[in-house]
């Protein structure tokens, strides 16, 4: 999705500048959100729950989605959806919007410049670290609209305010360590891999 929307918004020397990296970035996170994120993570998340509660009444993965889908249709596989948009969307214009702007200054007049898969690698671990500091809350408040106590909550807006009221600040950046290791090592392999997949398909055809 987003080579789809940076090939249109590409000027006549083929660079795409930062704030419109955002914008694909922003229509990638959209996308993805919409079409895989929010149903994987509502299920995800409904199992880690049921897993951890004193009486789990998932059997398994097939018999967890059979029962979420039988007592709620389809819906229920998509709670949260409000949160999971904004926080995928927020993550990934922030990360397309720092790499963008990461490879524009290493190419520099040069848009054609090699890069080493090591300088995308440390590119992408620096990316992957902006969007966590930047999109943390979003994703507490979308774990919790995804959660089995969502009911609690009335809205997107309702739950991060009583997250605020009850719980501090700080309870925005739980997880916030452990999710940085996960995240910067995650981004770094994606643009990495990318990167070279992109140099071997030109050999066999034009991809750019």
């Amino acid at each position: 999705m987003f080579e789809f929307l940076s090939n249109h918004m590409r000027d006549p020397q083929g660079r795409l500048d930062s704030t419109r990296g955002l914008l694909c970035g922003l229509g990638a996170g959209v996308a993805e959100a919409v079409v895989v994120v929010c149903p994987m993570e509502t299920i995800k998340v409904k199992f880690i729950h049921d897993q951890t509660s004193a009486n789990p009444k998932y059997k398994g993965f097939f018999h967890g989605v059979r029962e979420i889908v039988r007592e709620q249709g389809l819906k229920g596989t998509y709670q949260g959806l409000t949160a999971t948009v904004l926080k995928q969307g927020s993550n990934q214009a922030i990360r397309f919007f720092v790499m963008t702007s990461l490879r524009n200054w290493y190419r520099g007049d040069n848009p054609n410049k090699p890069m080493n898969p090591l300088i995308t690698g440390v590119f992408g671990a620096v990316a992957g670290a902006a969007s966590v500091f930047g999109n943390t809350p979003l994703d507490v408040i979308k774990t919790r609209m995804q959660g089995l106590e969502a009911h609690k909550y009335r809205n997107t807006w309702d739950c991060g305010l009583q997250i605020l009221r009850n719980e501090g600040l700080k309870a925005f950046y739980k997880g916030t360590v452990p999710r940085l290791g996960r995240v910067c090592l995650d981004v770094a392999i994606v643009f990495v891999i990318y990167d070279e997949v992109v140099k071997l398909l030109n050999k066999v055809w034009k991809t750019d």
